[in-house]
């Protein structure tokens, strides 16, 4: 059963259909009845519906207004350019594959430039049919002012939106639940109940699949970038704090206490920064007083101190906790502080923070242009198939052939599955929408005030019902806006909605055609190889960071570290884009496999969570002071642990579906006595170690109670130590 449309959706439906159709009919009707200007009437009706319906930009009434004007001059090149190619169908035909492809392909620098891709392509298309008349181009560009203008102050002045609650308040609210979830584990006592799951809840509704479209930070600049981590890393801090939470007993020492109510001013400091925009201070407080911790854990304050393994793991996750706070607070200072040095941080962690914001954007897009990105692949399909579009029409001289285009245009989808879906609801609504405008068109015959009076409740029940119901009710109600229109603009009979039928069956075939042999299984065979890649390439990561946070490394691994930290780094961005998009295809093949007891499909976040984990450890992990001289029995236990953690790696990417993982075998103990200050680093090594086999055992799809491997063996570390 699909989804009913929410009360909020439907209000919301029905406010953006009385914004386009006011700005529709306020350059509908004049250029058509005061100016006599056909052309100029085309244009302006079709600006408003380009920005309003086919691109419903995201946002409040005052943002969506500043984005149209941005947009406005790519909309006039675009038609000019569609007025020249025109001449003849091979011309429009290359025009369009390179228009497609550069605007789709571009979208993936902003999420405000994506809203306005079908827009901007629909400038093109309406322009490059025939007939060619460079003479009009005039009119057409009035008429694209005169649509878009009025569109801008009906978005200012006629039911405007409120604004969606923005990224950065998100975050600033997550930041100061962990604030108090810091300071009630200062205090005496157990945390109050329910604390853990609120925690919990609170990293999930950062998650980009939960914010509005328009307020997700997926731009390339610095200050987006800087957004994304920033939430990144409040996830990840409120999920460690929730695992604290967790623990009994609660770390109770000094040294976890002052760390913890520093860790709280930090997350309270960064919030207010957020709500402000304006970068806080500096994290070197912080990093003073983890300096301060390490020296208090690893006994360099004097003494020995006997500490369970308990401890040990309580005082390693305050630290991890306080790891992720310094991370948001620095990525929150460079997204509102501009481009300025990183001291005393990993620079590779924040690598975009002296970057150019045109070598951000090269970035970007080169690390896209492969055939391995779904925004490559919906590019190139979506190129290829307005292009073909394009071609058909042109060679078999449709009237109104730009129908086809349009039709391609909105009915195409990421798989050949929901392609066909669309196509099949579309062309049932298709045709009864034209058998009602057929009937419509005989009854009233020439009699222009008749669609004059039928054509603003038309549109105003078409855009606020299409968008809600689907391509069936779209489709249909749209053949009803454009019959009656043109009608206005020229005589018309009957055959006006057959040839809308053709038009629409004719786009179809081509929409599904491109969808069944373009990547037909969309972004979840992507994903799928993504992951893959990732943890292949995460794995050594894995192996060069204890080695590198145990000084074990052979001479000269520095380089082949960092070159397998940018491709890890590089990979995660590509699985992201991939899940992304996987995310919101049709879950068809999981409701067959849910019936035919088949294995569940991998929890690819975990996987991505996996990869994110490993960096942030590859970032911090070799920033410890490390002992002088680890014993030999310390630095066999890394070297053997870790490449078990690598193993592991490897063969879980090889997994295939359905496929059981191997158990891990305990590496063995140590035989010797450790150190206390040795100790902390195995801990912190382990507890790293840890998280990462959760989410590697997590990602399979099988869920599974936290791993002990590592615990036994550090514990009987502990026990030597003792």
């Amino acid at each position: 059963m699909p989804r009913r449309p929410s009360l909020a959706e439907s209000v919301g439906a029905g406010r953006r259909a009385a914004r386009v159709t006011i700005a529709a009919a306020a350059g509908f009707y004049p250029a058509t009845y005061l100016l006599d200007q056909p052309v100029m009437a085309v244009y302006a009706l079709f600006t408003p519906i380009a920005f309003g319906v086919l691109s419903p930009v995201p946002g409040s009434g005052r943002r969506r207004a500043g984005t149209v004007l941005r947009a406005w001059p790519a909309a006039a090149v675009l038609t000019t350019a569609g007025t020249a190619l025109a001449v003849d169908t091979w011309s429009a035909v290359v025009g369009m594959l390179l228009v497609g492809f550069v605007l789709t392909f571009g979208a993936m620098c902003g999420p405000r430039l994506a809203g306005t891709v079908p827009g901007l392509q629909l400038f093109y298309i309406l322009a490059c049919f025939p007939p060619f008349a460079p003479e009009t181009l005039p009119q057409r560009l009035t008429g694209v002012a005169v649509g878009g203008a009025s569109l801008i102050l009906c978005e200012v002045a006629v039911f405007p939106d409120p604004p969606d609650p923005s990224y950065r308040d998100r975050i600033a609210d997550t930041l100061d639940l962990a604030a108090r979830a810091a300071r009630s584990l200062i205090r005496a006592g157990d945390p109050e109940p329910g604390l853990a799951g609120r925690l919990r809840a609170a990293g999930r509704g950062l998650r980009f699949s939960r914010q509005p479209a328009g307020s997700r930070p997926t731009g390339a600049g610095l200050t987006d970038r800087a957004l994304a981590q920033a939430g990144s890393a409040t996830r990840r801090l409120v999920d460690q704090l929730a695992a604290l939470t967790e623990m009994r007993p609660a770390p109770a020492d000094m040294a976890s206490q002052n760390l913890l109510r520093g860790t709280a001013a930090a997350c309270s400091e960064t919030a207010d920064a957020l709500r402000r925009a304006r970068p806080g201070a500096g994290p070197e407080r912080i990093e003073e007083m983890i300096a301060q911790f390490r020296a208090a854990r690893d006994g360099a304050t004097g003494g020995r101190p006997a500490r369970s393994h308990q401890v040990l793991l309580g005082q390693s996750t305050v630290l991890a906790i306080t790891v992720s706070a310094v991370t948001v607070h620095t990525a929150v200072a460079l997204a509102y502080g501009g481009r300025r040095p990183v001291y005393g941080l990993p620079r590779e962690q924040f690598w975009y923070a002296r970057t150019s914001v045109v070598h951000l954007f090269v970035i970007r897009l080169t690390g896209n242009l492969t055939r391995r990105s779904v925004v490559f692949q919906n590019a190139l399909r979506s190129a290829c198939g307005l292009a073909l579009a394009r071609l058909v029409a042109g060679s078999l001289d449709l009237s109104h052939g730009f129908w086809v285009l349009l039709t391609v245009l909105t009915l195409g989808r990421t798989t050949a599955v929901a392609t066909w879906s669309a196509v099949r609801a579309a062309v049932v609504g298709t045709l009864a929408g034209a058998v009602a405008a057929g009937l419509l068109l005989i009854g009233a015959g020439q009699a222009t005030e008749v669609y004059a009076y039928l054509l603003v409740p038309m549109m105003l029940i078409a855009f606020a019902v299409g968008p809600l119901e689907g391509p069936a009710w779209a489709q249909g109600l749209f053949t009803l806006v454009v019959s009656t229109a043109f009608a206005q603009i020229a005589p018309v009979t009957w055959r006006l909605a057959e040839m809308r039928v053709v038009d629409v069956l004719t786009g179809s075939a081509v929409g599904l055609l491109c969808g069944v042999l373009a990547w037909p299984f969309g972004a979840r065979a992507e994903t799928r190889r993504s992951i893959t890649a990732l943890l292949r390439a995460a794995a050594p990561v894995v192996r060069a960071t204890t080695a590198a946070a145990t000084g074990d490394g052979p001479a000269g691994h520095g380089d082949a570290a960092d070159e397998a930290l940018r491709l890890t780094r590089h990979r995660l961005r590509m699985a992201e884009g991939s899940y992304a998009q996987y995310r919101t295809e049709p879950s068809g093949h999981a409701h067959r496999r849910a019936h035919t007891h088949e294995e569940t499909e991998p929890d690819y976040l975990a996987a991505l969570n996996f990869g994110s984990r490993v960096l942030v450890g590859a970032y911090w992990l070799p920033r410890t002071d490390r002992p002088p001289d680890l014993p030999p029995a310390a630095l066999r236990w890394a070297r053997n642990v870790t490449e078990e953690a690598e193993a592991a790696i490897v063969r879980a990417a090889d997994l295939p579906p359905g496929g059981v993982p191997v158990p891990l075998t305990p590496p063995p103990a140590l035989p010797s006595e450790v150190p206390p200050r040795v100790l902390s680093l195995l801990t912190d090594i382990e507890v790293w170690l840890d998280a990462l086999a959760t989410d590697l055992r997590t990602s399979t799809g099988r869920r599974t109670t936290r791993t002990t491997r590592t615990v036994r063996t550090v514990r009987t570390v502990r026990t030597t130590a003792s």
